[in-house]
């Protein structure tokens, strides 16, 4: 992941879109995913949560769009 700073852009402004970036293509939530080991079973059950969380919001768009 790449970020150039524009014309006299302060520092912290450059390194806040870097964040969010990286925040934005789930690189941070991978990071921490990965900073410690996870059960396989933990795993499986996050896995679930996650289909279940992706269906829900699939859901509720469709949902919204009907109306």
């Amino acid at each position: 992941m790449r970020v150039q700073a524009k014309a006299n852009e302060p520092l912290e402004k450059t390194l806040r879109r870097l964040r969010k970036l990286c925040n934005n293509e789930g690189i941070t939530r991978e990071l921490k995913r990965h900073a410690y080991y996870e059960k396989p079973s933990e795993k499986r059950r996050r896995r679930k949560r996650e289909r279940i969380k992706a269906i829900r919001l699939a859901q509720r768009a469709r949902d919204l769009l009907a109306q």
